[in-house]
């Protein structure tokens, strides 16, 4: 193929705003080095994608950019010994899609320390369909074993439960037999929600106001994308010993909480990163996510696009308006 549909974002020198994202046609010599070359089969639409493609967030650090920060493909060169033509490789992460040309095009060209052999007992589609999202919330239920919240020890928040994290971290925590405490602000998604797997819904104001440095023992663990108050209060909420995972920041970068959480209740914030997770670690939470995501859960909260739907896409998923994963079909 000499040339191929690449999303394709640029900002001109000096300017603060990049320009808005447009569909273009180029070809291999326009892709950034790397010892492999991988046609693009399947890609998804994270909320951090909405940010980097309608320039609403300060993802995309170097230009032009093609965004898109997850892929599975089919290697097609390879100038090291790491893969072969034909190999099937999954990546997430590695600054893909913000500092180096990613997965919204026909080909992508990386360096082959960021792959891992698609996961066997997972296809491309669903292996897209969990995503950067996904895997971070089995990163995030890792983190909560690791800190000794098991089932038995109470409730488990999810924030921003009907998106793409929290719809993974509902179904995987439900087939591990937690109670689920489920907070959104889309009250239509409570059907939806208990269909993963959760025992409650919350409103999500009954934590995005001011919090208090320490409030009512509600669980036993959390998992947060929200931030700023929202983390702040699940944190006061948090029972003596338990553990929040946060991996993200749907409310804001900040955190108006105090010691008190952790001092007097010996309560562990746990930082959740996917960007730069070791190898190992990513390949223990794909093993995990082909044991323990119910693929039947995965496929009803799974929506699938085609190319020329992801920046209209990239809208909506800010605007909360996408539930639970898209998977992008590049045809």
């Amino acid at each position: 193929m000499s040339t191929f549909k690449a999303v394709w974002i640029t900002r001109e020198e000096g300017a603060k705003v990049q320009n808005p994202a447009e569909i273009r046609e180029i070809g291999l010599d326009d892709l950034m080095e790397g010892d492999v070359t991988v046609r693009v089969g399947q890609t998804t639409v994270n909320y951090k994608d909405g940010l980097a493609v309608t320039g609403k967030g300060p993802v995309v650090r170097r230009f032009p950019m093609i965004p898109g920060i997850d892929l599975v493909g089919e290697v097609t060169e390879c100038s090291s010994n790491a893969y072969s033509r034909g190999d099937k490789v999954l990546l997430n992460g590695f600054g893909v899609g913000e500092t180096h040309m990613g997965a919204y095009a026909g080909y992508a060209r990386v360096k082959s320390d960021w792959l891992i052999p698609l996961p066997k007992g997972l296809s491309g589609h669903q292996a897209m369909a969990i995503g950067t999202a996904g895997y971070t919330a089995m990163l995030c239920v890792l983190a909560l074993e690791d800190h000794g919240v098991t089932p038995d020890k109470g409730p488990v928040l999810v924030t921003g439960a009907a998106g793409g994290v929290g719809s993974v971290a509902v179904a995987v925590l439900a087939k591990l037999g937690y109670e689920i405490v489920a907070s959104t602000g889309r009250a239509e998604e409570g059907d939806y929600l208990k269909g993963l797997g959760a025992a409650e819904i919350i409103d999500r104001a009954e934590l995005s106001g001011p919090p208090k440095p320490l409030n009512r023992e509600r669980w036993a663990g959390a998992i947060d994308v929200a931030g700023s108050n929202t983390l702040a209060n699940a944190l006061s909420m948090t029972q003596y010993g338990g553990t929040v995972a946060a991996c993200g920041l749907a409310q804001g970068m900040d955190l108006p909480s105090s010691v008190a959480p952790f001092i007097l209740r010996g309560v562990t914030l746990a930082g959740i990163d996917s960007v730069m997770a070791p190898v190992a670690r990513r390949i223990q939470a794909y093993d995990r996510l082909v044991r323990d995501l119910d693929m039947a859960k995965l496929d009803a909260m799974t929506t699938t696009i085609g190319f020329d739907d992801i920046i209209p896409h990239a809208s909506a998923i800010l605007e909360g308006k996408v539930r639970g994963r898209l998977v992008v079909e590049m045809g």
